[in-house]
């Protein structure tokens, strides 16, 4: 019996290793220059390894600023794009009516144009408008993208969920309230979680447009890219990236689990 099970040419998987290796090598980098004992160049090897620069970023007020703001702005900036995402995806698979395309293209635009045009556009905006720079503008600046998250998550979430639930729901007598507790939520639960924590990581790292909206407020990587021009310390500022690439890293990895399997929900396919 012929096997289906094929094994790759040795040349793919040299090639896949080293696709791997040039994508990765960075941030292992990144995490042994954390640990080295000298504070002012990158050495390699380095001459030696230690604990202490984990203490100095403890202990370090400006560093505890930064990510409190960093925090602050994603969470806000995830609730935003929880609440217009899902409703713009709600609109755009439920309903039917003229330019629905033209809106739906409008909503994902942002993350699709680069990211100093965004930013100059919201500065533009501001100065405009008379808006002074403060967390709020930050919170805009980023809202703008991560709503674009969330709505692909849970658009495509509502178009593979059955009409005949929801249907069938208010027949039964329920509300729109209980039919969306009840029938719609269950449904796109785990795609809105996982749009929200792509979402939280996106606005967690995110450089460019806060270097445009925020003024003299200064969020995680934006310390880290200021801190970087200082030869003082610079294993701090590694221990700063090591801790940002674990807090983005393990919600993209907890979205993926969570929409990997998306396509077995409740009604697919009726």
């Amino acid at each position: 019996m012929r096997s289906d099970h094929r094994t790759s040419p040795l040349t793919l998987k040299i090639a896949a290793a080293v696709g791997l290796l040039f994508l990765h090598l960075p941030i292992l980098l990144i995490f042994v220059y954390a640990f080295t004992t000298e504070e002012k160049s990158y050495q390699w090897p380095p001459p030696g390894l230690t604990l202490q620069w984990f203490a100095v970023a403890w202990n370090r007020p400006d560093v505890w600023s930064a990510l409190s703001l960093s925090v602050q702005v994603a969470v806000i900036a995830t609730a935003i794009a929880l609440v217009l995402g899902t409703l713009c995806a709600a609109a755009v698979s439920q309903t039917k009516f003229f330019g629905r395309e033209a809106i739906s293209l409008l909503v994902i635009l942002p993350i699709a144009l680069p990211g100093i045009i965004t930013g100059i556009a919201l500065r533009s905006a501001f100065s405009l408008f008379d808006i002074p720079f403060s967390v709020w503008t930050i919170v805009l600046g980023h809202a703008t993208f991560c709503v674009v998250v969330v709505y692909n998550n849970a658009v495509a979430r509502f178009r593979r969920t059955s009409g005949s639930l929801i249907e069938a729901s208010m027949d039964l007598g329920a509300d729109g309230f209980q039919t969306f507790r009840h029938v719609i939520l269950p449904n796109i639960g785990t795609a809105l979680l996982a749009g929200g924590m792509l979402a939280f990581a996106l606005s967690f790292d995110e450089v460019i447009v806060t270097t445009f909206t925020g003024g003299q407020q200064s969020t995680l990587p934006i310390w880290m890219l200021e801190e970087l021009i200082r030869p003082r310390q610079r294993p701090v500022t590694n221990v700063v990236a090591m801790v940002v690439v674990l807090v983005t890293f393990l919600p993209i990895l907890a979205a993926y689990y969570l929409t990997r399997d998306g396509d077995q929900i409740a009604g697919a396919g009726k």
